[in-house]
């Protein structure tokens, strides 16, 4: 089986992803496996640690998204409401560990199903379903404030959206499909990459930091 991603959870502990539908965490140094996590009905495409490194989100072409608690085999939460494989995930630069431990903690999902979603983990609930796309969003990264999200999809657009309302702020049209965007660390240019053998970068100010 392959391996499709892997993740760092500290200096020594890391979370690896598979078509074998299962998620496993080792040690550095040590060659049993920590965790096996196996609630996933398909291959798990990307896995992420939140900013406190307690929570691991993983997504799958099951069309869900889980998050798991260290050293529990069963799902912390399910999200269930996308209707076709998640290809992504990330999560938002807020909650405990993170340089804004006052805010909530997102997750924002993308799909083939050509939408993006953005959940509360603690409230396990959907905040918004952002759905301009037109083909498979590949891509999704969340500004270093956390007020803005951008996503990248094979419709060639690139969209920002403000976090708060779920409205689209900016939008890019490029000449190839996206499949990744990625923000600066002061949050005022992005960057995506496109099939076309290009990559550009837009400048994005905001009157809201």
């Amino acid at each position: 089986m392959q391996v499709l991603d892997v993740c760092w959870r500290d200096n020594s502990t890391f979370a690896s992803c598979s078509t074998d539908t299962t998620i496993v965490t080792y040690k550095v140094g040590n060659a049993d496996r920590v965790n096996t996590y196996k609630d996933h009905e398909n291959e798990v495409n990307t896995i992420k640690w939140d900013p406190s490194r307690k929570y691991l989100a993983s997504c799958s072409d099951d069309k869900t998204a889980k998050i798991w608690i260290q050293d529990d085999e069963k799902a912390y939460r399910n999200f269930q409401e996308h209707k076709k494989e998640i290809y992504t995930l990330r999560w938002s630069p807020g909650g405990p560990g993170s340089e804004n431990p006052d805010r909530k903690a997102l997750l924002a999902t993308a799909s083939f199903d050509t939408t993006v979603r953005i959940w509360d983990v603690e409230a396990d609930s959907c905040l918004h379903k952002l759905s301009k796309h037109s083909y498979p969003v590949y891509s999704v990264a969340f500004s270093p404030c956390g007020n803005f999200i951008a996503s990248g999809s094979y419709d060639q657009q690139l969209f920002v959206w403000r976090v708060e309302d779920g409205k689209l702020v900016r939008t890019l049209k490029g000449q190839g499909g996206i499949f990744e965007v990625c923000w600066n660390a002061d949050g005022n240019k992005i960057a995506a990459c496109y099939s076309n053998h290009t990559v550009s970068v837009i400048d994005f100010r905001s009157k809201k930091k």
